[in-house]
């Protein structure tokens, strides 16, 4: 590690411990040992002031959004709304009509693949994605390219895990309609060129969304610097409630897309002759919403916003740097995915031991990770692996977590060497 990066961790020691103690859950125990949980890129916990916005809405303003004229009905849509404000200055989108909240990135890529491309898309045409994309990034592009008889383009990933631009620029061609990117590979932590890969594109007519799942935590977000067409984030990876999704759009392009549900809230008008949609981002968010996960959303917004996206991001990439040396000593590791800009994820393989198995011996240890495929089944056949174990931060975890960690593997290492 370079000087920079030690004192980074120094300075950040007390600001870290403070932040810890926003998070009630980080005080539990599993099989006795404190909870070192390093599963940050599957959910993020939950800070108290998130906690208690979703309290607050529940014991005093239960009510419906945008219907009533009662009181608790408008402290609801005044909260509501307050919160897709909120969203709009964290992406620094052009209005809040910009801004659709949906259950997650999962629907709201769904969305898009389903009003814009189905609309839009014909047979022959072509959609891009790229060799790092999680299945939810892949699937709906499927599910289309059958619908339509369109068909599928892969940018293939390096040894590094990162993306072949040269590639990339050669899968363009008269047939191109749709790119569709991850912003960070969930997978691997590798951060996605998307502002190049964007301008590239679009020097093609050709939009592109963003799934920003694994980003939104992590990196700066600005929709107008990236020139993106659409990006997509989930609140639970944002260290809000479950159940909640944005989906950004470009105004011009959401105004024209039909609605991709129909139902309450949607609609201006209807009769059994004809009915009249409503106006963005109404149209986009048919029945009863999730008022007390979208106000949780805006309490996690604020409580980050108060601490600094950069202090975040240098204390995470400063615990990423300090983790990634010591686990580089472990006999027997193989880290998967060394890309040059990543963020907090560390996804590797130890020699003769099962991920999973790796995953329980150190549950326990008190450590959770995740195991598996990560919703990235290509990515591991590209590697040549079935499954990797993966470790993820955010920003109360720290040096002494990762030593944890370091501690757990070896522990793992000496039982499949015994």
């Amino acid at each position: 590690m370079n000087m920079q990066g030690e004192l980074q961790l120094g300075a950040d020691e007390l600001a870290v411990q403070r932040w810890r103690a926003d998070f009630p859950i980080l005080q539990t125990c599993v099989h006795g040992k404190p909870l070192v949980y390093l599963d940050n890129a599957a959910t993020t916990q939950k800070p108290l002031a998130v906690i208690e916005a979703e309290d607050r809405y529940y014991r005093h303003d239960n009510s419906n959004v945008h219907r009533g004229v009662h009181s608790l009905s408008q402290r609801a849509t005044d909260a509501f709304e307050a919160a897709r404000v909120k969203v709009q200055r964290l992406l620094n989108a052009a209005s809040p009509n910009e801004i659709v909240f949906v259950r997650g990135t999962t629907e709201a890529i769904n969305l898009v693949a389903q009003s814009y491309g189905r609309s839009r898309l014909r047979e022959g045409d072509e959609i891009i994605v790229s060799g790092l994309e999680h299945h939810s990034n892949i699937v709906p592009w499927q599910m289309l390219c059958q619908q339509v008889g369109a068909k599928l383009r892969v940018i293939p990933v390096n040894d590094a895990g990162e993306l072949k631009l040269e590639a990339y620029e050669r899968l363009f061609g008269p047939h191109t309609r749709m790119v569709a990117l991850a912003h960070v590979s969930n997978a691997l932590g590798t951060v996605v060129p998307v502002k190049a890969m964007t301008d590239i594109a679009h020097a093609h007519d050709v939009p592109v969304l963003l799934d920003g799942a694994q980003a939104i935590a992590h990196v700066p977000v600005d929709v107008q610097a990236l020139d993106c067409d659409f990006y997509a984030f989930s609140s639970h990876k944002l260290y809000g409630p479950m159940g909640v999704g944005v989906l950004y759009g470009k105004a011009e392009l959401l105004n024209a897309m039909p609605p991709y549900q129909g139902g309450g809230d949607m609609i201006r008008s209807v009769s059994f002759e004809h009915t009249e949609y409503n106006v963005l981002p109404f149209k986009f968010e048919a029945g009863t919403p999730n008022v007390a996960g979208v106000i949780g959303l805006g309490a996690a917004i604020d409580y980050l916003s108060a601490i600094g996206f950069e202090a975040i991001a240098a204390h995470e990439h400063a615990l990423l740097v300090y983790a990634t040396r010591a686990v580089e000593q472990i006999p027997g590791l193989r880290l998967i995915g060394t890309a040059h800009d990543k963020t907090g994820i560390l996804s590797f393989v130890l020699k003769d031991a099962h991920a999973h198995d790796v995953g329980t011996i150190l549950d326990h240890q008190g450590i959770a990770i995740r195991t598996g495929h990560h919703c990235a089944m290509p990515l591991m056949e590209r590697f040549g692996v079935p499954a990797t174990a993966r470790a993820s931060f955010a920003l109360y975890n720290t040096r002494r977590e990762a030593d944890a960690l370091v501690a757990g593997l070896e522990k793992v290492v000496e039982l499949f060497n015994t």
